[in-house]
Parts: C-alpha cells; sequence; structure tokens
C-alpha cells in the first residue's frame, strides 16, 4: 500500500542556504501532492550579547532593526519562490521564546522537517544555535530530512541509501522515509549488522517489510561493523551515487547539551547528500 506525504515544515534563517532548503522542499511537496509550511525561526541578537540587558536603547534598537531586515530578506526570498509554479507553500514566524522550542512545536502538525546542516562559517546562521537539529528531532519526535550547506543534489529520492542495523532508531527512520522509498527509482541497503534473531521459521525481518509496502531494495551486507563506521557510510553511499541516506539518529541530550553517537556526529558534520533522521 502506498503511503504519503500531507505536510512539510521547512526551516528558514537568514543564511542564502535557507533558498535552498526551501527548494528543496518545494520539490518534495511537488513530488508527494504535499503542502509546504516555512517557518522563519532564530534567536533575536539581544538574547544573544553578552550584558544584554546593560546595553543603551540606541544599540538595542539597531539590533532589533538589524533582526527586522535579515527577516525581511527571507521572506522576500520566501515570496520569490512562492511566486513560481510549484507546490503550495505558507509563512510563519517564531514571535518569541527559544527558536529550537517555537519549531519543534509546530514540528507536531508535519510529516517530515527540512532542516539545514549546521555551518560554522556561515554568519547568516548564526542565530540559529549549533545543536538546533538534533533538538528539534529529540523533543518532537518527528523525523527530518537535513540538507547539506555544501552541495544540494538536483534530485532528493531518486537514489536511496538505507543505513540498517536492528534497533528502534533504524526502523523508525525507514518508516518515515517510506513515501520517498515508494518513489525513488533504486533503494539500496548497506548493513554492517547481523539482523538474524533467534526466532525460527517465520521470522520477520526488513526485506519482507520493504516488499509488503512495494519497495524492491537491493542489499549490502558488509560484515563486522567497522570503528570508522561514519566515514565508511557516507563513501559507500557516495559509491552507490545516492542522493538520499535514511538512518537513525543516535545520541542524548546531558545537562542541555547534545553528546551525539560516532556514527551520527560523523555523518552530521561530513555528509555530502540529504540525509533522513529520525531520533
Amino acid at each position: 500500500m502506498k503511503t504519503s506525504l500531507t505536510q512539510l515544515l521547512v526551516h528558514l534563517d537568514p543564511s542564502p542556504r535557507a533558498a535552498q532548503r526551501l527548494e528543496v522542499a518545494r520539490k518534495l511537496g511537488q513530488r508527494h501532492h504535499a503542502a509546504v509550511a516555512a517557518l522563519y525561526a532564530v534567536t533575536p541578537s539581544f538574547i544573544d550579547m553578552p550584558f544584554a540587558p546593560a546595553m543603551g536603547a540606541g544599540v538595542g534598537t539597531g539590533m532589533r532593526e538589524l533582526d527586522d531586515e535579515q527577516r525581511d530578506s527571507a521572506r522576500a526570498m520566501f515570496e520569490r519562490v512562492q511566486a513560481s509554479p510549484g507546490a503550495p507553500m505558507s509563512w510563519a514566524e517564531a514571535l518569541e521564546g527559544p527558536c529550537i522550542d517555537a519549531f519543534a512545536r509546530q514540528a507536531l502538525y508535519a510529516d517530515l522537517l527540512v532542516l539545514g546542516q549546521h555551518d560554522p562559517s556561515d554568519k547568516g546562521a548564526a542565530h540559529v544555535p549549533a545543536d538546533f537539529v538534533e533538538s528539534v528531532m529529540e523533543i518532537s519526535g518527528k523525523p527530518a530530512l537535513i540538507v547539506p550547506y555544501a552541495v544540494v543534489p538536483p534530485t532528493t529520492g531518486e537514489t536511496v541509501v538505507i543505513a540498517w542495523k536492528p534497533t528502534c532508531e533504524a526502523a523508525r527512520a525507514v518508516a518515515a522515509a517510506m513515501p520517498l522509498l515508494q518513489a525513488a527509482r533504486r533503494v539500496h541497503v548497506v548493513s554492517w549488522a547481523d539482523d538474524k534473531a533467534k526466532i525460527g521459521a517465520g521470522q520477520l525481518d526488513l526485506g519482507g517489510y520493504l516488499k509488503l509496502s512495494g519497495v524492491e531494495a537491493i542489499w549490502h551486507r558488509e560484515g563486522g561493523e567497522p570503528e570508522r563506521l561514519g566515514e565508511l557510510l557516507l563513501s559507500r553511499a557516495f559509491d552507490l551515487q545516492a542522493d538520499l541516506l535514511v538512518m537513525g539518529c543516535y545520541g542524548h541530550s546531558r545537562a542541555r547539551e547534545w553528546v551525539l553517537g560516532g556514527t551520527t556526529r560523523t555523518v552530521l558534520q561530513s555528509m555530502t547528500m540529504p540525509v533522513l533522521m529520525v531520533y
């Protein structure tokens, strides 16, 4: 049975790369007949500044004006994209509160989030917390399509690689990606884990689950899990000419700081293609 996407939520900020995320979201919306909602969510400048309460009124006014200019620029970009043919889109702004919490609350009403890979050199994204992606996924429980800042392929989901291991995170990622898997031209499953539970005859497995969903996958069983799995996974996905990687997100928050698993951290830092993750 075919599954479908109905609502995408894309994160916008002052970065020029926000336009890339919006284009990716709109192409997916067009392909899957889904609505696209854009939410502009950033941390105001005066919150990021040290000793903000002690600043003079003139400085605070200037910072607010700069924030307004950046928001207006993002809105103008949105309207240019909206004016071209494509999936229906809507605009919204987070007016108060931490931007992570505001976005995560809106994420509850979307099938898929479209977020941007953190780029520490991008001044346009300076008002977005470095752990925005991980935190939004953790708080909302929703799957996220993370768009790389370096290179964005012209298509997303034509050739998909599933990074499989028998965990709830990986299983949730496959389920969330099912509309994209069903629409893909090729689906590869790359696994370094033993998926054979001691069940006996009639046991369930990923191959059977995918076939029941109408997805024929090519399997690549790679043996024992290597130490630098993240780098090897990205390399294998590149070799397979993938334009989408599907995997679980592994990590936990500790004392308001995210601690990522090694493979997840490597992929989030070094991705060369969009990655669909679920925490």
